[in-house]
C-alpha cells in the first residue's frame, strides 16, 4: 500500500491583505444592495398609501357635499310653505304692494337679504305664510314652448345678401335698427319710437331674409315665432303665450320678436258669439295689440311681422 508523506511542521501560509479587503468590500456591497431594495420597497408602499389616502379624501369630500345638499333639501322640505304673489308697486325702501291670488293686495315688508332694486312691477315673489314678509324673488313664469322660441345663434344674413330692396332696407333701418342703437335721437326730437313693422308681399321676395339681416345687424335678442303656434285649442291659451312671449322679451331686452304668418291670427274682427272658433283667434290678436300699445309697452321691444 502506497503512502504519502506530508510535512506538518509548518502552518499553511495566511491570506494576503488584498484578498481580505476584497472579501470585505463584497460583503459591504451586498449589504448596501439589501438596504437599497428595502428602501425602494418602503417608498413604493408610501406612494400606494398616499394614493389611497387621496382617494379616500376625495370620497369623503364628495360624501360631505352630498350630506350638505341633503340637509339643505331636508331643511327646505321642513320649512313652511310660502305664498306666491306679484308685485304691483314699490312703496319706499322697505315696503311693496303685492297682489296675492285669490286673497287680494297687501303692503308687505322686505327681508334684509333682498335687494329692492331688483324688484319691479310684475315680479313674482314669495311671502312667508306667517308674517307675509317678502323673502324671495322668483323667476318669471314662462312656458317652455315660449323659451324654445328664443334663437340662441344670431343669423349670419346681411343686407348685402338682399337685392332690389334698397328702399325697404332704408325704411326698416329707420324703424327697427335706429331706435335700438340710438334711442336718444327720438328723445331729443320728442317723437315716439315705432313699435314694429309689417312686411308684406308674395312668397320668395325676401321678407324673412330681411328680418334675419335686421337681427344680425342690431346685435340683440332674436325671438322667432310662427303665428300658427299662437292658435290654441283652449280659451286663453294663445293670449297667455303672447304675454309670456313679451315677458321673456323684456327680460332679454333689447329684443326683436319676429312673427311669421301673422295672418293666421290677424283676420278681420267678427261679431262675438258667432261660435265658429274665431273668437279665440281674436283674443290672441287683441292681446298682441295690448302688449304693443298697452300700459306695459316697452321701447326696447320691436315686432317684425310677415
Amino acid at each position: 500500500m502506497a503512502t504519502v508523506a506530508m510535512d506538518i511542521s509548518k502552518p499553511p501560509p495566511a491570506a494576503s491583505g488584498d484578498e481580505s479587503a476584497k472579501g470585505a468590500r463584497g460583503g459591504g456591497e451586498g449589504l448596501r444592495q439589501y438596504y437599497l431594495q428595502h428602501i425602494h420597497d418602503l417608498q413604493l408602499q408610501i406612494r400606494q398609501k398616499t394614493h389611497n389616502l387621496n382617494r379616500l379624501e376625495a370620497q369623503r369630500n364628495d360624501l360631505n357635499s352630498r350630506v350638505r345638499m341633503l340637509r339643505e333639501e331636508l331643511q327646505l322640505l321642513q320649512e313652511p310653505g310660502s305664498y306666491v304673489g306679484e308685485v304691483v308697486k314699490v312703496m319706499g325702501k322697505s315696503k311693496v304692494l303685492v297682489k296675492v291670488h285669490p286673497e287680494g293686495k297687501y303692503v308687505v315688508d322686505i327681508d334684509k337679504s333682498i335687494d329692492i332694486t331688483k324688484i319691479t312691477p310684475s315680479t313674482r315673489v314669495a311671502l312667508r305664510n306667517d308674517s307675509y314678509m317678502l323673502h324671495l324673488v322668483l323667476p318669471s313664469k314662462v312656458d317652455p314652448l315660449v323659451n324654445l322660441m328664443k334663437v340662441e345663434k344670431v343669423p349670419d344674413s346681411t343686407y348685402d345678401m338682399i337685392g332690389g330692396l334698397d328702399q325697404q332696407i332704408k325704411e326698416i333701418k329707420e324703424v327697427i335698427e335706429l331706435p335700438i342703437k340710438h334711442p336718444e335721437l327720438f328723445e331729443s326730437l320728442g317723437i315716439a319710437q315705432p313699435k314694429g313693422v309689417l312686411l308684406y308681399g308674395p312668397p320668395g321676395t325676401g321678407k324673412t331674409l330681411l328680418a334675419r339681416a335686421v337681427a344680425h345687424h342690431t346685435d340683440c335678442t332674436f325671438i322667432r315665432v310662427s303665428g300658427s303656434e299662437l292658435v290654441q285649442k283652449y280659451i286663453g291659451e294663445g293670449s297667455r303665450m303672447v304675454r309670456e312671449l313679451f315677458v321673456m322679451a323684456r327680460e332679454h331686452a333689447p329684443s326683436i320678436i319676429f312673427m311669421d304668418e301673422i295672418d293666421s291670427i290677424g283676420s278681420a274682427r267678427m261679431e262675438s258669439g258667432t261660435g265658429n272658433g274665431d273668437s279665440e283667434v281674436q283674443r290672441t290678436m287683441l292681446e298682441l295689440l295690448n302688449q304693443l300699445d298697452g300700459f306695459e309697452a316697452s321701447n326696447k321691444i320691436k315686432v317684425c311681422c310677415t
